[in-house]
């Protein structure tokens, strides 16, 4: 029977492993872990990745541990990082940890969730000198990529940030003696940290553990996977909210979306290789791999409920669209979908031109204006033709709302105020 390596080989996840032993490992149930760092109050979707990873090693029978940074979060990784991260206060650090801790648990049915400032919290400085310290090199350190590339630059490393992979390196071993854990994975910027932990505990114990990276995802232009015009797109729906999720994986491009169905669904990889085959070819019909790894991501971190409104608000918000939109439809949907409220005054006799300028449905009257010659421009739904349309009664979707539409992206939802203070 195939073992969990071999098939996160084939599905294009392993960038690379720290030994071939590994393999063989993975013929029987073992422990592995990735750590996240409590940097915010929340994952966004490029943890995305090592959240399927643990969660492909449960379906295998294997336990997935997920370590909370409570400890090197105080520090800050320089792994990836231009610049040194910003220190966080005690304070902000336990809400990140109980922040990532919900959408950990969320996401897998049977995770291990553990915080490394149980163990190294109370690690004094002369202690951690003596006992960790001693046994990293300078020279292999300054070796290190994510080291190398800070010291290089304009700005430097702080000894703070360099003293980081020791932290991460004695996580390991700890894990290694305390909790049974021989494997940990991340992304392949966290190789020299994983690297660190594995040569700690053969000089400490004399024994094995392993490592495993997965690839970085970038989209096929180059720029980032997972950022937007607003910025991360966030697991928490309250930054970013089921419907922003599911549109922001709907939008990605052909070119990009095979890799992500491998990388973040549980979809057999045969269903994949068929869309990869009529991408290729140009067969396909458009945008239905897009919708099938939008739905799938969708439903693993917002569940079939998240999935359900996203879907309801796509429908309600489509250009065009003969989806009803009554009041009930709207107020559900109203915190899924961007939106402001404006006074009645403003809205009722009001040029449409001037409304959409004022609710930010683009950055200028001038942009509206071009919009509704070049046919995009929407009032609920419906074209907007007319530069003089003035918004009426009518209009107002039970005294209540109505809804502005730039394209087949941008959508604003206008909550009626009759007096605002």
């Amino acid at each position: 029977m195939e073992n969990v390596i071999e098939f996160l080989e084939r599905r294009g996840f392993v960038d690379n492993t720290t030994s071939e032993e590994l393999k063989k490992l993975a013929e029987k149930p073992f422990k592995g872990y990735i750590g996240f760092d409590p940097t915010a109050d929340s994952l966004h979707i490029g943890h995305l990745v090592g959240i399927v990873g643990l969660a492909w090693l449960e379906k295998f029978g294997h336990t997935p541990v997920a370590l909370l940074g409570g400890a090197t979060g105080k520090i800050g990784d320089p792994s990836g990082k231009n610049h040194e991260r910003p220190l966080l206060t005690r304070e902000v650090l336990e809400q990140n940890v109980l922040g990532i801790r919900r959408q950990l648990e969320n996401c897998l049915k049977t995770p291990v969730v553990l915080n490394n400032d149980d163990w190294l919290g109370s690690f004094s400085l002369i202690d951690f000198l003596r006992d960790v310290g001693k046994h990293f090199r300078v020279g292999p350190m300054m070796g290190k990529e994510s080291v190398r590339s800070r010291f290089e630059s304009e700005e430097g490393i702080s000894f703070t940030e360099f003293s980081y992979q020791l932290l991460q390196g004695y996580d390991f071993y700890h894990l290694f003696e305390k909790e049974g854990v021989s494997v940990q994975m991340g992304g392949s910027d966290q190789w020299g940290n994983i690297t660190a932990g594995i040569e700690f505990t053969r000089k400490i114990t004399g024994k094995a553990n392993y490592g495993l990276t997965f690839p970085l995802l970038t989209r096929s232009d180059g720029a980032k996977f997972g950022k937007s015009e607003q910025g991360a797109i966030w697991l928490d729906p309250k930054k970013t909210s089921p419907y922003q999720f599911y549109q922001y994986l709907v939008r990605v491009a052909d070119g990009d979306v095979v890799q992500l169905l491998r990388m973040l669904t549980f979809i057999d990889l045969e269903e994949i290789e068929a869309y990869d085959k009529s991408i290729t070819s140009g067969s396909f019909t458009p945008n239905i791999a897009q919708k099938r790894l939008a739905e799938e991501v969708t439903r693993f971190v917002h569940g079939e409920e998240g999935l359900r409104v996203a879907l309801k608000v796509t429908e309600a918000a489509a250009p065009g669209s003969k989806a009803t939109l009554d009041p009930k439809v709207l107020e559900e949907i109203a915190k899924d979908m961007p939106n402001t409220s404006m006074a009645i005054r403003d809205i009722v006799d009001q040029n449409y031109v001037d409304v959409a300028a004022q609710a930010g449905l683009s950055a200028s009257k001038g942009e509206i204006v071009r919009l509704i010659k070049n046919g995009g421009a929407y009032l609920n739904n419906e074209k907007v033709e007319d530069q003089a349309l003035l918004i009426e009664s009518k209009h107002i979707i039970g005294g209540k709302y109505i809804l502005l539409g730039a394209g087949k992206k941008k959508k604003i939802l206008i909550k009626i105020e009759k007096e605002l203070a």
